[in-house]
C-alpha cells in the first residue's frame, strides 16, 4: 500500500543502498552486517553509532 510509513521505510532503506555504494560497500552484505549489529549496540552512544556508517566500514575494509 502507499502510505507516508511505507514511503519514508523506502526512502531510508534506498538512502542506506545507495551510501553503501557510495562508499565502495557490497550493499547486501552492508545491510547483513547492519542487521547483525545493531541489536547488540547502544543506539544512544553516538560513537557506538559512527562505527556502523559505510565510509567507516568502507575505511576498514582497505
Amino acid at each position: 500500500t502507499n502510505t507516508p510509513r511505507g514511503a519514508r521505510a523506502s526512502a531510508i532503506t534506498y538512502s542506506i543502498v545507495e551510501t553503501a555504494k557510495e562508499n565502495g560497500l557490497d550493499p547486501l552484505t552492508y545491510l547483513q552486517f547492519l542487521f547483525e549489529q545493531m541489536p547488540n549496540i547502544d543506539l544512544e552512544d553516538p560513537e557506538a553509532m559512527n562505527t556502523l556508517l559505510p565510509w567507516n566500514m568502507a575505511a576498514k575494509n582497505k
